[in-house]
């Protein structure tokens, strides 16, 4: 049976964010006195939203005021310059063209702050229906939890069983079997295709047309 909806991650998913990231955290370590990563090691810093990512970048132990004020003053830099280096993975609007003339509905859920999250998918994905999308917000536990995930199920009327989950990183997986949705991992984000095999992705897609390709299948 077709599936009804699918659920995009956003960073190393839809689009690559991981120099701007990158930078902007590296400049709020700059101003607290503490010392810069390089870019690559911030791969291993994504994924689990943008408090998760300031304590990963943060050296030492430290107070809890000083990791609010990183935070704060990431979101602020960050917020400035959001678009400088960001764009769509070659390939994803290809995707999207190509799943635009069947009854699937798009929707993303991110643990980006979801102010940041409504902004890009207006930005880059403007011409494309997406009908709910769902950056981190403060009273909706962030991914591995499920419950972005169901509230995007019952704001389209669906059995979780009806949506696919698309995501780069092993908490996307985990949240997927954690709702009971056929999960795909995809191999262009920022981590590997062994981290997602081990978090028991039910297919990776290994390019943006292969995803097409999936999403297309009647056979799951």
């Amino acid at each position: 049976m077709q599936k009804k909806a699918v659920i995009f991650d956003l960073d190393g998913t839809l689009i690559d964010s991981i120099q701007d990231i990158a930078l902007c955290t590296n400049q709020v370590l700059e101003k607290l006195g503490h010392k810069t990563h390089p870019l690559d090691a911030y791969q291993n810093f994504v994924g689990d939203g943008a408090l998760m990512l300031i304590n990963n970048a943060l050296h030492d132990n430290v107070s809890k005021e000083t990791v609010e004020k990183a935070l704060e003053l990431f979101k602020n830099i960050y917020g400035d310059k959001i678009h400088e280096n960001t764009k769509p993975y070659v390939g994803i609007y290809e995707m999207l063209d190509s799943i635009k003339h069947i009854d699937l509905h798009l929707t993303v859920l991110s643990n980006k702050p979801h102010p940041f999250t409504v902004e890009f998918i207006n930005h880059f994905f403007k011409d494309y229906p997406f009908v709910e999308i769902h950056g981190q917000k403060e009273d909706v536990p962030k991914k591995p939890h499920p419950q972005g995930a169901f509230n995007i199920a019952k704001s389209l009327d669906l059995d979780p069983q009806d949506i696919i989950f698309v995501g780069d990183t092993p908490t996307d997986i985990k949240t997927a079997k954690s709702a009971g949705i056929y999960s795909v991992g995809v191999s262009w984000g920022y981590r590997s295709v062994e981290e997602l095999q081990e978090a028991q992705a039910d297919i990776i897609a290994k390019d943006p047309q292969h995803l097409a390709q999936i999403l297309l299948s009647d056979d799951f």
